[in-house]
Order: C-alpha cells, then sequence, then structure tokens
C-alpha cells in the first residue's frame, strides 16, 4: 500500500511539473517537412489555417512548429502530443481522414505536393528532467540530440538532473522540454532536447561560458570516471514561428 501511495504522488507531481511547462502530453511525435522548392510559404499557410485547428479538434496537442534557422525555405518541424502511445494512431487517423482536411489537403496542392519528404520521431518524457517552469519566449532555440554509448542513457540523464540544467540556467541558457526518443527497433532511446537564448550570438556566447564553467568541467569529469557517456551530438537551431505554442 505505501509503494502504491508513493507512486501515485509521484505521478501527480510530474502532472503538475509538465502542466508548468504548458504541455498536457505524454506521447510525442516529432515530424520534419522537407517543403517542395519555393513550397514552403503555402505549407506554413496550410498550418496556420487548417491544420493546426484540425489537430486540437482530433485532441492531438500542437505543441512547437519551427522553422529550420539555416535552411529557412526548406524545413519546418513540429512536435505534436497525445495522451498515450495507445492513441496515437487512433487519432492520427480520424485527422487524415477527416472531410474538411482531404479538401484542406487538396487545394493547397491543385499545383503540386507541398513536402517532398517527411521524417518522423517518437517521444516520451525525460526521466526526472522536466521540474522547471516554462521559459519566457526566445528568439532563438536549438535541439540537440545525444546518441549516447551502449548502456550510458540513464547516465546522462543523471547528469542532466543533476548539474547540467542549472549549469545551463546560470549562463542564462533557458531550458525548454527533455526527451526520450522511442526507437522502433527497442535499442538505446537517444535524449532530445531544447535550448534557447534571445538571439543566436548571445546563445553561443552562453554556451561557450558554459563549457568553460569550472563546475560544468568537475560534473562532467566525475561522470565520465568510469567511461565516456556521450557518442555523438547533432545540433540544429530553429525559429518558431509566430504560432507555435512552444516559443
Amino acid at each position: 500500500m505505501k509503494n502504491l501511495l508513493t507512486f501515485l504522488v509521484a505521478m501527480l507531481i510530474s502532472a503538475g511539473l509538465f502542466a508548468q511547462q504548458g504541455i498536457k502530453s505524454k506521447y510525442f511525435e516529432m515530424r520534419t517537412y522537407t517543403a517542395a522548392e519555393g513550397k514552403m510559404p503555402d505549407l506554413i499557410k496550410r498550418f496556420e489555417n487548417h491544420t493546426l485547428k484540425l489537430f486540437k479538434k482530433h485532441k492531438i496537442e500542437n505543441v512547437a512548429y519551427f522553422i529550420n534557422e539555416e535552411h529557412p525555405d526548406h524545413q519546418l518541424t513540429f512536435i505534436l502530443g497525445y495522451p498515450d502511445e495507445a492513441s496515437r494512431d487512433v487519432l492520427w487517423n480520424k485527422f487524415a481522414n477527416d472531410p474538411e482536411w482531404i479538401t484542406a489537403k487538396n487545394a493547397s496542392e491543385a499545383k503540386g505536393s507541398l513536402v517532398s519528404k517527411v521524417d518522423q520521431t517518437f517521444m516520451v518524457w525525460a526521466n526526472d528532467l522536466n521540474d522547471h517552469k516554462k521559459p519566457k519566449p526566445s528568439g532563438i532555440l536549438q535541439m540537440r540530440t545525444y546518441h549516447c554509448l551502449p548502456g550510458r542513457i540513464e547516465n546522462i540523464q543523471t547528469r542532466f538532473r543533476d548539474h547540467t540544467r542549472v549549469l545551463f540556467a546560470r549562463q542564462g541558457l533557458k531550458n525548454y522540454p527533455y526527451w526520450l526518443t522511442v526507437e522502433k527497433n527497442g535499442a538505446q532511446p537517444k535524449l532530445v532536447y531544447i535550448l534557447g537564448h534571445d538571439s543566436k550570438e548571445a546563445y553561443n556566447d552562453a554556451f561557450k561560458r558554459f563549457v568553460a564553467d569550472p563546475d560544468w568541467i568537475k560534473a562532467r569529469d566525475a561522470s565520465e570516471a568510469d567511461g565516456k557517456i556521450v557518442e555523438k551530438i547533432d545540433a540544429v537551431f530553429y525559429k518558431a514561428l509566430p504560432f507555435s505554442p512552444m516559443k
């Protein structure tokens, strides 16, 4: 009974913390659309005028909508939220078969498809890494994906929980949500998170200060006393679209 109560309290606390981030979902889908040549304005217009409200109609949470800062005419990345993994396909199929969506899609593609490629990643909340308040809007965002060495995904989460997030904030970097990818083949997940700042220049300056912080160096070295944790990091700058809930 005691264990059950502890579990329920932990779940309630987690739910409250996630609500602070302004996000209600527990299962996430990140989709990156590569726009057909010259079609990005039409793609954004379709999201703004039709897609977002239809997602909402079918209980799919609009979490974030970003344009790739280096390729603004080609890549749009967005994150959707679902109550749980089991509901994803059910809700998506309702959206995809909605006559209103089909009409909007066909009308927007009368002169050709808007999207040439779709990349897709599923995610869940990272353990104990989302107990910070929702940050104020940023001028620039960077999504960072950590590919960890085998068996080291828990180590990276521990380091972020105990040290890294606080040290980011010390330098003025804003902590956004932290996720773990859900790999179809059962492979080790990746850690995905977003940092923000007022501008790209301010972000880069802050990150340089973070890397040189003696407390960071000490925490990193201690965490890697039994071996390296991270194999590779992907880092991409984004700008939030005006209608993005996450900014």
